[in-house]
């Protein structure tokens, strides 16, 4: 059963939005600039903005692969959380960032849909947030990628957890001062 967060302040979590992840993508330029517009949104509403950057084999730290994409990094003061698992809050500090900034909503975007962003809805749920999962600014690799996009963005509209809510909204629509 979830457990409901206190705190009551929205922050958008971006996943995984690097080069080495995102450079083989489905609509990858497109999936960024709405990654961009929601930071950008977010930062105007003065809505904390958390990034999430993995490691492994593939994206060993400091190389390129494992660089944020052109047009997107992390101002001055926002959280960075590194992690080594699909679930952004798997063996990481998410959860106490969160805490730290008296976050109880995840507005959540970035990459790779069925692994990453998939991992880190059901875990946000299951810890007690309130999740919006923005529809267009999420995206994976294959030949069904498109398809597996929808399949989430469809998910998130109707899973149920006890005492929290979820949500799908496009980057353009985001309203970060009713999320506050």
């Amino acid at each position: 059963m979830a457990t409901v967060r206190e705190g009551g302040r929205s922050a958008l979590v971006v996943v995984d939005a690097q080069v080495g992840v995102m450079d083989s993508a489905w609509e990858a330029d497109r999936v960024v600039g709405n990654i961009a517009l929601a930071v950008d949104r977010a930062r105007v509403a003065g809505v904390p903005v958390v990034w999430v950057q993995h490691r492994d084999e593939e994206l060993v730290p400091d190389t390129p692969e494992w660089e944020w994409v052109p047009g997107l990094a992390p101002a001055e003061g926002e959280a960075r959380v590194h992690k080594e698992f699909n679930s952004s809050f798997e063996k990481t500090s998410l959860e106490n960032e969160l805490d730290r900034l008296g976050v109880s909503r995840l507005v959540l975007a970035g990459a790779a849909t069925n692994w990453c962003i998939r991992a880190t809805a059901y875990a946000a749920l299951e810890r007690g947030y309130d999740l919006t999962l923005v529809e267009d600014a999420h995206t994976t690799t294959g030949e069904d990628a498109a398809t597996v996009v929808d399949d989430l963005n469809t998910v998130m509209q109707w899973v149920s957890y006890a005492e929290v809510s979820n949500t799908t909204a496009r980057a353009g629509e985001l309203d970060f001062t009713a999320l506050r």
